[in-house]
């Protein structure tokens, strides 16, 4: 089959145009299209009013390898080209031996667990994965009760529990990670056979949304059991068996389990999520190399999700196939930082994201609908290791500073999981704020209004600050003076990198697979099922080579 990229046609095209366009782009008959897919669906808003969409097709015609030694260099008006349609069949790396001494361990059970425990499964390896939170459905109802009843679950929260971080979040499923095995598609192609909507495969910006995700993951988890996988809900490890060899080769030997319980294995996955603090602190005790990086600390923003449309899409706003508006934006500062926007939730909500008592933690959550009133999205600053000196020294310092904001926007929401906000004019014109206008934040618990000067380093404050009015100009109306800022984002990404080799073990423990956003390797739902996958094949390969 042939591809087409960069077909373009007007937003409200109807179908017998799309295939005419296949059909001029290739100089063939009509009756030389045996048929059509699409591919990648998206759309160029730049100019509003005149919004085009952009395909990329999968052709099925008896001249295609005519029309490719014809036409895949051949420059058109359209900018469109011509290549072979790849091939983004997912193979396994191998199958496992009918024997096996120890089965594999994957610890945590979020995006990157879950493809690697799936891989894994598929494969015939049969793992065991440990999850310290509980099945979706029953964290879901922890989690509402902080939601609203301002009750924590440590163990059982946004963070913590089957699905992962992700669970709680827009469902966005794309990502710019390199990607040239098409690992992307197998993780869309599963999503879809455990119920996702068939256009997540080609739409450029898809997504799912929380109440789809909760019966996906549980479809997931009943394929991994189907295939003699083991899933252990409320199991946090915390300890892990090393052993030191002849030769100074440090190998992992299994895990020491809360309840004390050790649980024996030669290859460990770690995909714990960039919030399982105490086990960051475990791993570097026990001297798994990890070292401190880079993140982002802010503040979520609301706005109108009907301003968002119109500044984005003008009079065709609104429009079907455009559904709720979003916007990525970024700003250098005379200070040096950048500010940009992260984890845009169209028509969602703000949610509490704590995972720790006398905390606070925002977060982002669309549904599928992605009809709410407010768009939101956090508005960060960019920190790096050198910015963490004055909560401690060592890799652990980025968590040090994490917890001390955290807590300090517990006091300043009244010390009972309510969230300091401001409106965005006072902010911009440093005065604190007294009631809200147009728009009404979504947090729940709830937001308490006042100045956030106190809520993040003066740094941070300075650059936000200064990166508001500049975004109002991407964005006629991002300033304005009822908008919401709630306060505080610190968990944009993981404060640790435990690093690993090109094989996929820690660098110093063998057996021992660091993956996903915990480990550094991921930011997001499809980057980090990807990380899943990748880290379930060296997983695979390192068991083959030893059996």
């Amino acid at each position: 089959m042939l591809r087409i990229t960069d077909l373009k046609l007007p937003l409200d095209h109807d179908e017998a145009a799309l295939a005419a366009a296949i059909v001029a782009r290739l100089g063939i008959a009509p009756h030389e299209l045996n048929g059509y897919a699409v591919a990648k669906r998206s759309y160029d808003a730049r100019r509003r009013g005149a919004i085009v969409l952009i395909y990329a097709i999968d052709v099925d015609t008896p001249r295609a390898a005519e029309l490719l030694a014809c036409l895949r260099d051949a420059p058109h008006p359209s900018g469109s080209k011509v290549l072979p349609t790849p091939d983004t069949t997912y193979r396994f790396v191998g199958q496992a031996p009918a024997r096996l001494p120890l089965r594999p361990l994957v610890i945590g059970m979020g995006p990157c667990g879950l493809f690697a425990g799936l891989v894994l499964a598929q494969m015939g390896f049969r793992p065991i994965i440990l999850e310290r939170g509980k099945a979706v459905r029953e964290r879901t109802r922890d989690t509402w009760g902080l939601w609203r009843g301002k009750v924590l679950t440590p163990e059982s929260n946004v963070q913590f529990g089957e699905g992962g971080a992700g669970t709680f979040s827009d469902g966005k499923l794309y990502s710019q990670i390199s990607d040239k095995q098409h690992y992307g598609r197998k993780v869309l192609t599963e999503f879809v056979a455990a119920g996702a909507p068939e256009e997540i495969l080609y739409v450029s910006k898809p997504h799912i949304g929380t109440f789809r995700l909760v019966s996906m993951v549980e479809k997931m988890r009943a394929t991994i059991e189907a295939l003699g996988g083991e899933i252990r809900f409320s199991q946090r490890v915390d300890d892990l068996l090393v052993e030191t060899d002849a030769a100074g080769t440090r190998n992992v030997r299994g895990v020491v389990l809360a309840s004390g319980e050790e649980i024996r294995a030669d290859h460990v996955v770690l995909a714990l999520g960039h919030s399982a603090r105490d086990t960051f602190e475990m791993l570097h005790a026990r001297d798994v190399y990890v070292e401190a990086k880079p993140f982002s600390i802010g503040f979520r923003v609301e706005h109108p999700q009907a301003l968002i449309d119109t500044a984005r899409f003008g009079p065709q706003a609104g429009h079907p196939l455009l559904g709720a508006a979003d916007y990525k934006l970024v700003h250098h500062c005379r200070n040096g930082r950048a500010v940009y926007s992260f984890c845009m939730c169209p028509g969602g909500t703000v949610v509490a994201a704590t995972s720790e008592p006398g905390r606070v933690v925002t977060n982002g959550m669309s549904q599928y609908s992605r009809n709410e009133r407010n768009a939101n999205a956090a508005i960060v600053c960019s920190i790096t290791p050198e910015d963490f000196a004055p909560y401690g020294d060592g890799p652990l310092a980025g968590i040090a500073l994490q917890r001390h904001w955290e807590s300090q926007a517990f006091t300043l929401g009244g010390g009972d999981y309510e969230a300091p906000g401001q409106l965005v004019g006072d902010f911009i014109a440093n005065r604190a704020s007294r009631a809200f206008g147009q728009v009404l934040p979504s947090y729940k618990p709830g937001v308490r209004l006042g100045s956030l000067d106190a809520a993040l380093p003066r740094y941070a404050i300075e650059a936000i600050r200064e990166a508001l009015p500049a975004f109002d100009r991407q964005i006629r109306g991002f300033a304005m003076h009822d908008a919401v800022l709630t306060g505080v984002e610190t968990r944009t990404s993981s404060p640790v990198r435990i690093t690993r080799g090109d094989d996929g073990h820690s660098l110093n423990t063998r057996g021992l697979f660091p993956a996903g956003e915990g480990a550094g390797y991921a930011g997001g739902i499809l980057s980090a099922g990807v990380d899943g996958i990748r880290t379930a094949e060296a997983v695979a390969r390192s068991l083959l080579a030893a059996a």
